[in-house]
């Protein structure tokens, strides 16, 4: 049986099980199986695939979960402790009773994928797809031909949601690997706002497949802060594709923060489509052991006065992997905008690797764009003015490593999920220092 053959027969059985749904959804699901049928697996001579082998994936023998059973209290300890708005779902099915849709504001609508669309599925039909349709890689036709759950954020014009909204997908460890296809849908009206935080998070020994699609569109002046936290057990499986659709005065805000999966790709794309409109990608990835981590970047200038900057970080320990391929295109006539990109990662073992592509490409001439990637080292020196002061090597290591990533993590605005990152990058470490004035000093001395 070929790889392909196996996901599909996995959807047969699915599709047998179903009832009576409206006409564009199975249609919509066949054109995905059949646009996957035809492309199969992405292989490592395709470009953009060229530095990622996804065969622990193809030749995985993936099934689909039937419930959404999770211990409340091993929940609890993955959760993020934040007062905030709440959807969870267990292997992609929705899990209500681990989730908090208590006292929803006026002029939001928080809700699972597989609710929306039997409440008004003609809404959610139009938007879904849009952006990223069965055309732009085969995990996300596989995702369509799998499309039954997710979730659906709606925010009314000028509706500022003060608390997060957080979508946590947890994952089992089990007797049968699973696979989940959630699509996520967000649509924030004019001059809305609010805080979104997707979190992969999941018991030590899970391995699952976790294929993700999210569209978000923002109108006029929409204000969208995205966090990405990333924290899937190293076994687990993660592919996930975010378009971005941005209205004239709309600002995107992304923290893509990936620290678990043992296989990883991210691919990011926003089209800035309307003047004034600003996109921050913000990235910081952790590697170690055996992990690969993928991330794919694009902003498309499709109108003139937009803005778009973005600062990738990586980390890179043991035997870990790391690809960087960033984009910036200015389409023709997409006149005074300004666009910056800059990758710089850290290996911390002589066995790491990365793989780093920043790329622009300009149509017009009246533009400001700037991109570049640097790879390097722990300073040597920095870690021996840091002994001298009493410090352990490890803690030492751990400090100047957390200094590496501190540019990113100033722009993180919820400590609750720097600390996430913080703990995972350096461990814990002693807090009888004064640890920014520690590192500060010891890397003035080595430069000495």
């Amino acid at each position: 049986m070929s790889d392909v053959q196996r996901f599909l027969d996995r959807l047969a059985e699915r599709n047998a099980q179903r009832g009576l749904e409206p006409t564009w959804i199975a249609a919509r699901r066949q054109a995905g199986a059949a646009r996957f049928e035809a492309l199969g697996f992405p292989n490592r001579r395709v470009e953009a695939w060229k530095y990622t082998d996804v065969r622990a994936i193809a030749t995985g023998d993936f099934t689909l979960a039937r419930d959404a059973e999770f211990s409340p209290a091993t929940a609890a300890t993955l959760t993020l402790p934040l007062e905030a708005y709440r959807l969870t779902f267990v292997d992609g099915v929705f899990a209500p009773a681990l989730s908090d849709l208590d006292d929803l504001p006026e002029g939001v609508a928080l809700m699972p994928l597989s609710a929306a669309l039997a409440e008004n599925h003609e809404a959610v039909g139009g938007p879904l797809g849009r952006l990223t349709g069965v055309e732009f890689s085969p995990f996300a036709a596989l995702n369509t031909a799998f499309m039954e759950e997710g979730a659906v954020v709606r925010l009314a014009p000028r509706t500022v949601v003060k608390k997060p909204i957080i979508l946590q997908f947890l994952s089992r460890a089990g007797e049968q690997a699973v696979m989940s296809h959630p699509r996520i849908l967000i649509e924030a009206g004019s001059r809305s706002e609010a805080t979104v935080i997707e979190h992969h998070v999941g018991e030590a020994e899970a391995a699952n497949f976790t294929n993700l699609v999210e569209e978000v569109f923002l109108e006029r002046g929409a204000i969208l802060t995205h966090y990405k936290l990333q924290e899937a057990p190293h076994q687990d499986l993660h592919v996930a594709s975010i378009h971005v659709e941005q209205a004239r005065d709309s600002r995107y805000t992304s923290f893509n923060l990936n620290l678990g999966g043992g296989l990883v790709r991210n691919d990011l794309v926003t089209e800035l489509d309307g003047q004034g409109a600003e996109a921050h990608f913000n990235g910081l990835f952790y590697g170690q052991g055996r992990q690969h981590v993928d991330n794919h970047t694009l902003a498309n200038h499709n109108a003139p006065r937009t803005f778009s900057n973005e600062n990738y970080k990586g980390i890179l320990d043991d035997r870990a992997h790391g690809v960087f391929n960033g984009k910036v295109v200015v389409k023709r006539d997409s006149q005074q905008i300004e666009g910056f990109q800059s990758n710089a990662n850290l290996l911390l073992s002589d066995r790491a690797h990365i793989d780093a592509k920043p790329e622009l490409e300009i149509y017009a001439d009246d533009v400001k764009c700037s991109h570049g990637t640097t790879t390097g080292q722990l300073d040597e020196e920095a870690v021996y003015a840091l002994r001298t002061r009493g410090i352990d090597e490890q803690t030492a290591r751990g400090l100047l490593t957390l200094a590496f990533a501190g540019e990113v993590l100033e722009q993180v605005g919820l400590d609750v999920v720097a600390e996430r990152v913080e703990l995972a990058v350096a461990g814990k470490l002693p807090e009888r220092f004064n640890l920014a004035g520690l590192v500060e000093a010891a890397v003035a001395l080595s430069e000495d």
